[in-house]
């Protein structure tokens, strides 16, 4: 015994690590697109859904599409009936993992490893190398189905296991719970029905007719397990998120546990239908029962998510409205996404440079808020609004491809006056450094985290000298978006001689922090922490400072 639990523990290592190279060479050869097909996805259900299979029979891992999916929506880039619909195409795609298993290719593990072993070691091109990943992981994957299949062949004679598979064929509650601890263990249904797959399909012999050890009646009880099992991965995903997100991994729970309940009580009607749409039995031309099992565990687990998906579609909002329920109250809602960009007037410059001047405020106003957030923690501990940040930061990032990306369609669309070519090329210029101000914001707030998991201790003197430089540079951010925000050319030279305050004191406060250091009452770890926050505030300014200066470049022009 102790000898099969260690070959199938090492094949199912074997068969997991291959699903998973193989999963990350598919990925690495898509590249960013997946993500992006995701984060471009429409409001229409059914394409929502034909996206999420696509991509999941890409990438081969439901659940990192799941998790994606959860991702966008705590991003805010993705809404939840639109994530709903993404999720039910994921689990159709997944399938794919089971119908590739069904194949008997275990004959030629090793020639596919092989092959793959070579495109990926010897190329120098990196797409090849991620083919040769793929081909790689996926022989793998068949060599520990072939030692796990290898290692469980003495079940098959065992009237202990033969027991407990009879018992599990009249108890599918039984076969529902088996199903869904193996996968919360092994964190991947796909495994966990390619194992399935694997112990079925050693022959048995009852009564002269050779039988799968693990017949149909009792492998899709497991199968329906498995698929609840899966729903575990969106659910850690979601542990710190926000509602919406957390909403989106209960859907996933809700249409597996909900859909597993319809099929086990229409259990007889579905097995009819899977024998309906797989191989049958030939025993004039060898072909058995234990011979198909593979195909029809493949075929039950894609009927049930299709007719799952297929079930549920039409209430998807419905399905929104209930984890809506179990879930109440609302989120700080970051309107993510552009607000004044019009696409349609790209022919009148000026006013679309007036539009794109809108959302740069729009988007400073968001760094503002991200700074006084990172004030917070640095100087209080208070880290509450973390999440906060990073989504702050995200729709930053966001706000910066889509303002630049219009700007240059303004240039492609008509001739520029030179006051609007210097005003185009300045609001450019404005976009980058408010989008710096976001990531230099960033890394004082992961300097704050830093701090404080190291216990670092600053003076009372440091304290100080922190507080009169945050609040500086917060004032002269804060001046120089209203100066863009309403042309003011007084505040921006304001900003201009603050630029000077900050330099004259940030020399001054290098000067005491030596002296502290040289006094022995700074301690080396404090001192470069002191330091790291000062350059990022320093660079904050700057930032600012670029800002009032492409306020007063229009001031200039607007008198020629």
């Amino acid at each position: 015994m102790r000898e099969i639990i260690f070959g199938v523990a090492g094949g199912l290592a074997l068969f997991i690590f291959g699903m998973n190279l193989m999963s990350d060479g598919l990925k690495k050869a898509a590249g960013e697109r997946l993500r992006r097909i995701l984060e471009k996805v429409t409001k229409n259900p059914i394409i929502s859904v034909i996206i999420g299979a696509l991509v999941t029979a890409l990438i081969q891992s439901s659940s990192a599409t799941t998790v994606m999916a959860v991702s966008f929506v705590n991003a805010r880039l993705m809404t939840l009936p639109q994530a709903i619909g993404i999720i039910f195409g994921a689990n159709v795609g997944t399938t794919m993992t089971a119908q590739l298993i069904a194949f008997n290719l275990g004959e030629y593990a090793y020639l596919i490893t092989a092959v793959g072993f070579a495109f990926y070691f010897f190329p120098k091109k990196q797409s090849w190398k991620y083919i040769g990943q793929l081909f790689f992981g996926f022989g793998i994957l068949f060599i520990g189905m072939n030692t796990m299949s290898y290692m469980l062949k003495p079940l098959a004679t065992s009237p202990l296991f033969k027991d407990l598979i009879t018992k599990l064929g009249h108890n599918p509650i039984m076969g529902v719970l088996v199903g869904t601890f193996m996968t919360v263990i092994i964190q991947s249904s796909s495994a966990t029905i390619g194992v399935l797959q694997t112990i079925a399909r050693e022959p048995v012999n009852v009564n002269g007719v050779i039988q799968p050890l693990i017949p149909l009646k009792a492998a899709i009880p497991i199968l329906l397990g498995d698929n609840i099992g899966t729903t575990i991965t969106a659910i850690l995903a979601s542990i710190g998120t926000n509602k919406a997100a957390r909403r989106t991994a209960a859907a996933h729970s809700l249409f597996n546990i909900i859909g597993c309940i319809i099929f086990v009580i229409f259990l007889p009607l579905f097995i009819k239908l899977v024998l309906l749409i797989s191989p049958k039995v030939n025993p004039e031309a060898g072909i058995t029962a234990a011979h198909i099992i593979k195909r029809q565990i493949a075929n039950a687990h894609t009927a049930f998510n299709t007719l799952n998906t297929l079930i549920w579609l039409p209430f998807t909002g419905l399905l929104a409205l209930l984890v809506t329920k179990l879930i109440p109250g609302e989120d700080k809602f970051i309107d993510k996404g552009v607000k004044y960009l019009n696409k349609r007037i790209n022919d009148n410059p000026s006013l679309a440079l007036e539009l794109s001047a809108k959302e740069l405020v729009r988007m400073a106003e968001f760094a503002q808020e991200m700074l006084e957030d990172v004030k917070n923690a640095f100087q209080n501990n208070d880290f509450s609004k973390k999440e906060n940040v990073y989504l702050l930061e995200d729709n930053l990032d966001y706000l910066q491809d889509e303002i630049i990306h219009y700007l240059s369609t303004v240039v492609s669309h008509s001739s520029l006056t030179e006051y609007e070519s210097v005003r185009l090329a300045d609001l450019m210029h404005v976009v980058g450094d408010i989008e710096r101000v976001g990531d230099l914001s960033t890394n004082i707030f992961e300097l704050a985290e830093y701090k404080r998991s190291s216990n670092i201790k600053f003076s009372e003197e440091a304290h100080q000298e922190v507080a009169k430089v945050f609040n500086l540079t917060i004032e002269m951010f804060n001046q120089a978006i209203e100066a863009l925000k309403n042309d003011d050319y007084t505040i921006a030279h304001r900003v201009l001689e603050l630029e000077k305050e900050v330099d004259l004191l940030e020399e001054n406060l290098r000067l005491s922090h030596i002296n502290r250091l040289n006094q022995g009452t700074c301690n080396p770890n404090s001192a470069v922490c002191y330091v790291d926050l000062m350059k990022n505030l320093e660079r904050i300014a700057d930032h600012s400072n670029n800002i009032a200066e492409a306020v007063l470049d229009n001031e200039k022009l607007l008198k020629y």
